[in-house]
């Protein structure tokens, strides 16, 4: 894997990689817990999604075998309302996810810049995001980490992405209270319960919520209060 020598207009950091495997990096998308997201260009001159996997975790061989089954497990799930899943490298020294890149702001971004949905683009997106869960659980996924800054509004509608990936750092490497984002934590999840299928449609709803009124259900601040009011209180609905 080459590295970027110097920062070029924003578009790479300097050590970013220039290529990884056969494709070659164009710029920056974002950076999670579990790696940094490059849009990449592959051998066809198809635009990927390309996520490095950041090194302490990738050198935990642990991390590696649910690596190994979270990617075979994300190839099983139907493409509608997802981003699919193009390639991985499991066995290397990088360890890398390849996904269809799906162009668009995610719905983080849009609500914060346009303003909340209503009407039928709020019913469209709502169930959009339910079938593509439903496609995900199907697979026998679950998705963990589900929020707005993981549905892309996409040209042809919403794609979920990220699913199923949060759950790989659950062990001796991280916390799944670090990998998952409070405000939108079902409560099993904030208790570090059991995480199922049912987590993710409690989510569901706060994805919906936050839609609509451009607020999570369980309001915002620090990480350990927004835990707090998920397990104890009662989500803020709009009417």
């Amino acid at each position: 894997m080459d590295y970027a020598r110097i920062t070029m207009d924003g578009v790479l950091l300097e050590g970013d990689p220039v290529r990884v495997g056969p494709y070659r990096v164009v710029r920056r998308l974002g950076e999670g817990g579990m790696g940094v997201v490059y849009l990449a260009e592959a051998p066809s001159g198809e635009r990927v999604a390309v996520k490095i996997i950041h090194r302490h975790l990738a050198a935990d061989p642990a991390f590696r075998r649910r690596f190994r089954r979270e990617v075979a497990a994300a190839r099983r799930i139907a493409r509608f309302s997802t981003a699919a899943v193009l390639d991985a490298e499991v066995e290397g020294r990088t360890a890398y996810l390849v996904t269809e890149y799906v162009p668009g702001p995610t719905l983080l971004e849009a609500v914060r810049t346009r303003g909340p949905l209503t009407g039928s683009a709020l019913e469209g997106l709502a169930v959009s995001m339910a079938t593509a869960l439903r496609a995900i659980h199907a697979a026998g996924v679950v998705h963990r980490d589900f929020k707005p800054s993981n549905v892309l509004l996409s040209p042809v509608g919403p794609k979920v992405i990220d699913f199923g990936l949060a759950q790989l750092a659950d062990g001796d490497t991280q916390s799944i209270v670090n990998l998952g984002t409070p405000a939108y934590m079902s409560p099993e999840q904030a208790r570090r319960g059991e995480v199922t299928a049912a987590s993710d449609i409690f989510s569901w709803g706060g994805v919906v919520v936050f839609a609509a009124t451009g607020s999570p259900p369980f309001g915002s601040g620090s990480g350990q209060d927004v835990l707090y009011r998920v397990v104890h209180d009662e989500p803020e609905l709009p009417r």
